[in-house]
């Protein structure tokens, strides 16, 4: 019956209804440790949409879950009725007021991206959470979410002006803040809205209700509670109390988590852009009570940043090719530091801040060492900091660092006593804990580390949330202080408050929601909170045999179980970093590398099937990954959905068999040895529009491509004539001529050759196929053929200490990253892995030792703009293709901030996929480059990357090697 209701539904809608299990099971969680799988999933066009859900929910009993970027840690976004996903067509910003400087929003607007629209107007809007940069307004009013900066700028509730809502019975109403009159005039709608204000008077008119509320809920020097609705909030109005601040609903909405009514508007206020200059201090300490013990007398400088991260976080970051880099402020090995910024409009002002903080820091003489950061070293240290919670993924095996108590929040002078109880309890229970903290605001994020796939555990997940809220109920504290109640605190709630002010909560709930449409089973009459969790409790683990080696994670099933759902994969490509193209062209979750990781853990879990990757639905989610490689570094949690890609493709075609295409393209390079052979007839016939074009629809190619060009070329004999002309004067080195150089791009093999052998180096040629196209379309077996053949030549090289350069990143880059999920030979890959280097690399470690200088290039001015290859982004760095091509003294050379081209070997050669590659590319490359003066020489190391943009914006590309190579002297 409700499968016909729901299909009726989504007819009725302007936007979509989505009732297939693989959405279904992508919005089942959220980043919490809850898994709940919905009817179905709606994503409204307009405020009718919205309404039309409302009429549904109302008439069939179904709950409404309100969704945006769905990185809630407490359960808020998961619920057994129709998920509702804001995020892909709420997105506007519907108006600036600049003289009260004020912006109105719709609730799907990411928090970072409405910054970027402000700055340039000299306002920003205050709270920053550490999801900010995918995070949306709507989820930030639903959590009151706080951040970094709430010291400064307090927390969401604080700033939001207005709310545009869809009540419970379909209606609109407008809060916002209203004086006695305003109040009264209210009071006499006829109206659900009416009924509202009517209901709010009668309970809070009572003064022994407002004494009950003072009394049972936390101190209100801790701005950071969100325990329930915020009742306490509305008794600081000239309705309620003697303060002269006029009324507003929306201090009641704020925190409220969808439950009493649906958003559709924000009006929010905004701030000045703090000052920019800045400093930070990051107080490193031998024991936690040390650090812990500095927070009080720290805050009285004018922080903008108070924050804490502990031993276990930081170890994590170690294991983050991202976040290593951000490391670099870390003294020794730290129980916990703080960060302490100060911002500040002159020099000297900061200078004077710099020094009584200082001050204060070395009279408390608990921290073993104080380094100053500066400039974008406070933004590296930031990002690490930010990165702590989807960190903490990165624990390997079933123990993991779960959210249940890590949301408390108490008063500063109770905070050092706060956490020794809590250390007792935790050394009660033989538990280590997480530290991690917005320290300034006494907010807390502690963790026990449990497994949650185990009885004992789970019942452990409980004492401890129960232990931890009685310890924080004895502070008067907040147990929910930024990540709200859902569906692991809500229950708590009647003991955190008090029964009676429970109940008040309850029939708030029914003023406003008398079906229980929206969100239900949070903040009142809650789901259990050790029910509903993402894992069978005490079942007998999976067994799944892979031919990649994933011993890593202790298996593939634990590789996608590591994502625990921060979604840092759906910031937009306004972002920084590349995660992830293929969701930056269609915004949906399936395209997510959480949702690829969701779908993944959910079938190989649940499936019946002999062989668990024959699902229709992992086809589906893993059909537009690009393979970039951006989530192996990009992802907090190292999810490597690269690599699960290639072992779904082998293990599903295994099954289902191999398409023509895959194999045309897998066997791509045995093709082009052939075509070679005979270069120009295969040319000609590649040129040639009728020809090109039936091979192009026969083989399932984009008939928009050219087909490249094959050539055939005798480097050793190039190689021996270079070294007749020139004298070699330095070490040995390797040039690897891979399968794309060797057929495809033979004159970047002669530039390499030239450049490496006129600055005086002993060039050896490796000929080799580096596996690179059986990998990408799963066809694994050739591939760890390949590799462990070609293993035996490379350790050869290591062992000797030649280091091996390659010119194709995707190639050579191979045996640094799957090298070693196709050999158990640790050691052995170790070794190869370090002696590999792409030709950029090693030329800029021997710009660094002085090796090569200025004085070999041309003094010619040119300007470059580089776009550099996902893998080189993902397993190496930009900067030293940026670093070779600067050291040409006129050479003007800049790095495009452009993430994937979109082409991704053959994925943007294949029909299906064209449309998408090209939307990926006209994110920014395309863009970049089309603005570009006619002289300007665009840079780009890949072979699909040339290609792409070639075929994107007529302009030709050349490798940076080329380049050296045509400014030599």
């Amino acid at each position: 019956m409700i499968k016909n209701l729901l299909k009726e539904l989504g007819r009725e809608l302007s936007g979509e209804l989505h009732t297939d299990e693989l959405i279904k099971a992508l919005y089942a969680t959220d980043a919490s440790v809850y898994r709940k799988t919905p009817r179905a999933v709606a994503f409204p066009k307009n405020v009718e949409d919205i309404k039309e859900l409302v009429r549904f929910a109302n008439t069939n009993g179904v709950g409404l879950i309100p969704r945006t970027a769905g990185t809630s840690l407490a359960g808020q976004c998961v619920g057994d009725g129709i998920v509702v996903d804001v995020s892909k067509h709420f997105t506007q910003i519907v108006h600036l007021d600049l003289e009260k400087k004020q912006v109105r929003v719709q609730p799907g607007v990411v928090r970072d991206g409405l910054n970027q629209y402000l700055e340039p107007h000299g306002l920003f809007f205050g709270p920053n959470t550490s999801t900010s940069n995918r995070c949306m307004i709507g989820g930030m009013v639903g959590n009151n979410s706080s951040g970094t900066t709430s010291i400064q700028y307090g927390v969401t509730r604080d700033n939001v002006v207005s709310l545009q809502a869809v009540l419970s019975d379909g209606s609109m109403a407008e809060f916002s803040s209203m004086d006695l009159n305003e109040f009264h005039e209210k009071l006499e709608l006829d109206t659900l809205e009416g009924e509202l204000y009517k209901g709010i008077y009668k309970e809070l008119s009572d003064r022994s209700t407002q004494e009950q509320i003072i009394a049972d809920f936390p101190k209100p020097s801790i701005h950071r509670r969100n325990t329930g609705y915020a009742v306490d909030e509305l008794l600081k109005n000239t309705i309620f109390g003697e303060s002269e601040e006029p009324f507003n609903f929306c201090k009641l909405l704020s925190g409220s988590e969808g439950t009493l009514a649906f958003t559709t508007e924000i009006t929010l206020q905004l701030e000045e852009l703090p000052p920019k200059l800045a400093a930070m201090v990051v107080t490193h300490y031998q024991t936690l009570e040390d650090c812990l013990m500095d927070v009080a007398p720290v805050m009285r400088h004018n922080l903008h940043t108070c924050e804490m991260m502990d031993k276990v976080i930081l170890d994590c970051t170690k294991n983050n090719r991202e976040q290593l880099k951000n490391r670099f402020f870390v003294s020794g090995d730290p129980a916990a530091l703080l960060m302490l910024e100060i911002k500040a409009d002159t020099k000297d002002d900061l200078a004077e801040q710099l020094k009584a903080l200082q001050s204060t820091i070395q009279k408390s003489a608990r921290s073993y060492a104080s380094p100053v950061l500066e400039g974008s070293e406070i933004n590296k240290a930031l990002e690490l900091r930010k990165a702590g919670l989807g960190l903490l993924g990165n624990m390997v095996g079933d123990r993991k660092a779960v959210a249940c108590i890590e949301d408390t929040a108490v008063a500063l002078e109770d905070l050092s006593d706060f956490i020794g109880e809590f250390t007792q309890i935790m050394k009660d229970y033989g538990q280590d804990a997480v530290y991690y903290a917005h320290a300034g605001a006494g907010e807390l994020h502690l963790r026990p580390i449990l497994d949650l796939k185990k009885s004992g555990d789970v019942g452990l997940f409980r004492k401890i949330t129960t232990d931890v809220a009685r310890l924080t109920k004895k502070y008067k504290g907040s147990f929910s202080g930024e990540h709200g109640d859902g569906i692991v605190r809500a229950e708590f709630i009647p003991l955190m408050i008090g029964e009676d002010n429970y109940e008040l909560l309850r029939r708030i709930k029914t003023y406003f929601d008398p079906n229980n449409i929206f969100n239900p089973g949070k903040i009142v009459d809650a789901y259990p909170m050790d029910e509903s969790l993402r894992y069978e409790i005490d079942r007998e683990e999976p067994e799944i045999e892979t031919l990649l080696d994933f011993s890593d994670s202790e298996g593939i099933l634990r590789a996608a179980e590591k994502c625990n759902g921060s979604g840092d994969c759906r910031k937009s490509e306004h972002m920084k970093g590349g995660m992830c193209p293929s969701y930056h062209a269609t915004r949906n979750e399936k395209d997510t590398t959480r949702g690829r990781a969701n779908a993944l853990r959910e079938f190989l879990t649940t499936s019946d099937k002999t062989n668990k990757f024959d699902q229709k639905e992992l086809k589906e989610v893993f059909d537009l990954c690009l393979s970039c490689k951006a989530c192996s570094s990009e992802c907090p949690s190292n999810v490597d959905i690269a690599a699960l890609k290639a072992e779904f493709l082998y293990q599903y075609q295994e099954t289902n068999g191999y398409p023509l295409r895959a194999k045309l393209f897998a066997h791509n390079t045995q093709l082009n040895r052939l075509g070679s052979k005979v270069s120009g007839l295969t040319n000609a016939l590649y040129g040639s529009s009728l020809l090109s074009g039936l091979l192009k629809k026969s083989a399932g190619v984009a008939k928009e491509r050219r087909l490249p060009k094959v050539s055939s070329f005798n480097f050793n004999k190039y190689l021996q004539n270079i070294k007749n002309q020139f004298k070699t004067n330095r070490d040995k080195v390797v040039l690897y001529i891979d399968e794309f150089t060797r057929y495809l791009d033979t004159d970047l093999g002669k530039d390499a050759i030239e450049v490496l052998t006129r600055l005086g180096y002993d060039v050896q040629l490796f000929y080799a196929e580096s596996g690179r196209t059986y990998i990408s379309k799963g066809f694994l077996k050739q591939a760890k053929k390949l590799t462990l053949e070609n293993m035996s030549s490379l350790k050869t090289f290591a062992d000797a200490g030649i280091p091996v350069l390659g010119l194709e990143p995707s190639a050579i880059l191979t045996f640094r990253d799957e090298l070693k999920r196709f050999s158990s030979d640790t050691e052995t890959t170790k070794a190869i892995a370090s002696h590999v280097f792409l030709f950029e690399e090693f030329l800029s470690k021997e710009i660094e030792k002085g090796a090569i200088g200025k004085e070999n290039f041309t003094k010619e001015q040119h300007t470059v703009k580089i776009h550099c290859h996902c893998h080189q982004k993902a397993l190496s760095n930009q900067k030293v293709t940026f670093d070779i091509l600067n050291l040409i003294e006129n050479y003007k050379v800049s790095i495009i901030p452009s993430g994937c081209c979109g082409m991704a070997g053959s994925f943007g050669y294949e029909k299906e996929h064209y449309q998408v590659s090209m939307q990926v590319g006209e994110l920014k490359l395309f863009p970049a480059i089309r603005k570009s003066n006619d002289d300007v020489i665009i840079a780009a190391n890949g072979t699909s990357c040339r290609h792409q943009i070639h075929d994107g914006t007529g302009r030709k590309a050349k490798h940076p090697v080329s380049i050296l190579k045509e400014a030599l002297i």
